[in-house]
Parts: structure tokens; sequence; C-alpha cells
């Protein structure tokens, strides 16, 4: 972890560049992500909130829907007020704590994250394919181990990744090229032989996709496949309809991380990396909020109550 100068031990610091090469696009970049994490944070606290007041959503969705709120809140707070700081500051050194408890944690909701869409596309499939059946698969035991079976291998992977990390030696100073410490970075400016390391996080990386996407894919054809077997129309139209949110935070979520990691392309220039963790980092926590609660009534109606009495509370 540390290098060693003589008698003293020299703790590495790291230099962010970020969107450093374009400084004529700082401040439009600034606002750009102080817009997009202010929404991000109404609307996944707000999800959170209204799921909770609202006794038409204590339902089985919005229990897996208001985790996968939190998480999104905490992946956005980790990673975006360091990017909007970079914008504006001189300087834009981290140190190396700082840097490897940013990966950590984001690593810890990104990993959560997977499972819990994962654990979301269970739920709807049981609930298209075993209806009759679905308060006693769905029990609220399971709901909860499924969730905390999420947080508990992000906490396992996480913790995994971190302790190869800080087994690195890394010099004194390196320039990590992009506004994140993400692995693959951080183990690009590390002074030993990243092997390891790097076959670890491929093989958990691996792991997590294929796993995730095996039981989301396997949920929806079985979905598809009870869908068209409905006789009426109305009936295929009514179930896609009520898993189109869930579809659609899928398709967003894990195109982008394969298309970052599975899909790799030494053509890729490090703007179109950094413009797609972006999308990754900032831009789908505040997406999530806004697909669940655009689609669904009573999450609107709730909304609109809330800013009417805050509206009324100030008048008064």
């Amino acid at each position: 972890m540390m290098l060693s100068k003589g008698n003293q031990s020299i703790i590495p610091t790291f230099i962010l560049l970020g969107f450093s090469e374009y400084p004529e696009l700082q401040i439009p970049l600034f606002l750009v992500f102080l817009s997009t994490y202010t929404v991000t944070v109404v609307g996944n606290l707000g999800m959170i909130i209204i799921s909770k007041i609202n006794p038409k959503l204590h339902t089985i969705m919005y229990f897996f829907l208001s985790h996968l709120s939190f998480v999104d809140f905490c992946y956005s707070t980790i990673v975006t007020p360091k990017l909007l700081e970079n914008l504006i500051a001189e300087d834009r050194t981290i140190p190396f704590s700082g840097c490897i408890l940013q990966f950590c944690f984001a690593c810890i909701f990104s990993v959560t994250e997977t499972f819990m869409l994962a654990a979301m596309a269970y739920d709807c499939f049981v609930a298209v394919c075993n209806p009759l059946l679905y308060t006693t698969i769905m029990s609220q035991k399971l709901c909860v181990l499924l969730v905390a079976g999420s947080y508990s291998w992000g906490i396992v992977c996480a913790l995994t990744l971190t302790y190869f990390l800080l087994a690195l030696s890394y010099c004194e100073s390196s320039i990590i090229n992009n506004f994140i410490c993400d692995y693959s970075v951080i183990v690009s400016v590390s002074c030993s032989d990243p092997h390891i390391s790097q076959m670890l996080c491929f093989i958990i990386a691996i792991f997590n996709e294929g796993s995730s996407l095996m039981n989301i894919l396997l949920s929806y054809i079985l979905i598809f496949i009870t869908v068209m077997r409905m006789p009426s129309a109305s009936g295929h139209q009514k179930t896609f309809s009520t898993c189109a949110s869930h579809l659609t935070a899928i398709t967003i979520f894990h195109g982008t991380i394969l298309f970052l990691y599975c899909i790799p392309n030494p053509k890729t220039s490090w703007l179109v990396v950094k413009v797609a963790s972006v999308f990754y980092t900032v831009v789908i926590p505040m997406l999530n909020p806004l697909i669940y609660s655009l689609r669904n009534k009573d999450v609107k109606d709730t909304f609109r109550k809330l800013v009417v009495t805050k509206l009324l509370c100030h008048s008064i």
C-alpha cells in the first residue's frame, strides 16, 4: 500500500483528471451534474418517503423499490460530490484512503443494485406466472432474505477487491484519467504486477453479471410464455405494462455495464469511457425513480398531495 523512502513511509496520492482537458466545459458540466444530482436526491428520497406514507404502496414491489432508491441515492452521493468538486477546484488530488473508500462503497452499492434488480425480476415472474401463490411464495421472510443477500454479497465483493487493491504498491503520485476511482484505473497505476487482482476482478464481474442476467432472462422468458398463453389482449397489455418499468431499468443498467466492462474495445477513447461512466454513475440513479414513478398513478397522486400540503403550509 505504501512506498518506503529512506526511513519514511510515503502515502500515495492520486490525481483525478476528470474532464479537465475541456476547460471551457467545466462550468456548464458543473451545472448539469449539480442539477442531475439534485433530481437524484429528491427523486430517490421522495420515492422512499412516498412508499412509506402511502398504504397503497405497502407492497412487495415497493419494498424492493424503496431499497433500490436507497442504493441509487448512496451510489450517486459517493461519486457525484467529488465530481462536482473537481469541476470547479484547481486541486484535483484525492488521497489514497479517499480513493480506496470511494471504490469500496461504490462497489458495495453497484453489486447490490445488480442483485436487487434480479430479485425484482423474480418478483415479477412470481406475480405473473403464479398469481394465486404470490403471497405465499413472496413471503416477508423471503423478501428480507433477498434484500439482505444483495447487500451482503455487495459487501463481500467490495471487501475482497479492496483487500487485493491494498496488497498492491503504488507510486508516490499517479494520474487517473477518469473522474471516479474505478478498480481498473486504480490497478493500472500500481507499481506491482496486477495480474492476480485483474483476474479476481474479472471472475467476480463475470459471476455477478452472468448470474444476475441469467436470473433476469429466465424470469422474463417464462413471463413472456405465460403472457402469450393468456386468451385476452387486455391481459397481455396489463402484464407488459406492469413489467415495462422494470425492463426499462434493467436494460439501461445492464446495457451500460456490458458496454463498459464486458465488451472491451481497444479503439474506445477515454472520452467515450468517461461519458459511459457518467451515465452509469450519475444518470442511472436519477432515471430509476422517474421510470417507476411516471408509470404509477398512486405515486403521482401521493407526490401531488405532498406538494400541495407543503405549499399550503408555506402560505399559512
